[in-house]
């Protein structure tokens, strides 16, 4: 058993325009970095729940269930034991933790250290998130639609945070700009059924790939579906503790972020099942940093190689962590704020 030398990190990235959370802003992010020196090389990974507040003060809801400060009390207090028991004890201690974005993490870690999870040879294809900030108008959207690239052929466009009729005309206004764009809205649960109807019937149906969570209830997505002929996909469906995975009617893609469902080898369970049933399976950032980012495509390539993931969320960071994107500041591990280190 050759032991580690681990050193934990958190960071607080402030952020230069608010990011959705649902219906919900954030104006910062927070998270921890663990690294750890093995055969001669030092490997990072970030631990970051989805959770703390909002820029209204108020508690993030429907994300992550634990908070940092959960993660990293069990983080401190496991890292002497991670350094004795060397690689083998993250993948044993990812298993049995209770956070899921500690799971995660140590998961992530272990196979990184065993080779399991080697570096995506290119950048897989993001798809592109857009939507409409509250102080943007439509034609500084629209700007930004007529900025993609030619190469991007589809949008995730964030819906059922503004009036129905607002919502309607900035989906009208983006396809102006590209009509030859699939969609794939998000409406995380916002909508009611009828709502949902009303709001799928004003849109051009041939040009929506999928609406994800657009109701609360899985009964009134699959209503939905046989109204308006449109899939739907889930995402904070899986975050509950009694979630099953069924093949529904309807039911196009499941939307995975790592983050806040925990050990890796449960995600490679989900995603196997999904697609012996047909069902695609998207990886998803909760929001992290650019070392995050870094890993959610590594596992994206390996689990899911033809969906490109959902990834586009670093624009609005005002530094990057670790992983360098080349457009802002990059802090090193040594520019963190430390909190501990132990091992060989």
């Amino acid at each position: 058993m050759t032991s580690l030398t681990l050193h934990l990190a958190r960071y607080h990235v402030p952020l230069s325009r608010d990011l959705p959370v649902a219906a919900q802003r954030i104006n910062e992010r927070h998270g921890l970095v663990l690294a750890a020196d093995y055969q001669q090389q030092r490997h990072y990974v970030e631990i970051a729940p989805l959770s703390g507040v909002d820029i209204d003060g108020q508690p993030i809801k429907d994300f992550s269930q634990e908070n940092l400060t959960e993660v990293e009390q069990q983080l401190l207090h496991l890292l002497p034991q991670l350094a004795e028991q060397g690689v083998e004890g993250l993948q044993s201690a990812a298993a049995a933790t209770k956070l899921p974005s500690l799971g995660y993490g140590l998961s992530m870690l272990h196979a990184k250290l065993t080779n399991q999870l080697p570096k995506a040879r290119q950048t897989p294809i993001a798809i592109p998130l857009l939507y409409q900030a509250n102080d943007e108008s439509l034609t500084a959207l629209q700007e930004r639609v007529r900025q993609l690239p030619d190469d991007i052929t589809r949008v995730k466009v964030k819906v059922a945070q503004m009036a129905m009729t607002d919502e309607i005309t900035m989906i009208h206004g983006i396809l102006a700009v590209r009509p030859d764009l699939r969609l794939r809205l998000d409406a995380n649960q916002g909508f009611a059924l009828n709502d949902a109807i009303d709001f799928i019937a004003c849109l051009p149906l041939a040009a929506i790939e999928y609406i994800e969570e657009p109701c609360a209830c899985i009964e009134d997505n699959i209503a939905l579906y046989q109204a308006v002929d449109v899939p739907f996909a889930l995402d904070e469906t899986l975050n509950s503790a009694d979630y099953q995975f069924a093949a529904l009617n309807g039911l196009a893609a499941v939307v995975i972020k790592p983050m806040l469902l925990g050990d890796i080898t449960a995600i490679q369970q989900w995603t196997s099942v999904a697609y012996e049933h047909g069902v695609n399976v998207i990886l998803s950032s909760s929001l992290e940093s650019s070392l995050g980012i870094d890993m959610l495509k590594d596992l994206s390539v390996q689990l899911s190689p033809d969906q490109a993931p959902g990834i586009d969320t670093l624009a609005p960071f005002s530094q990057d962590i670790i992983i360098a994107t080349g457009s802002k500041p990059c802090l090193g591990f040594e520019e963190l704020t430390p909190l501990a280190s132990t091992g060989a």
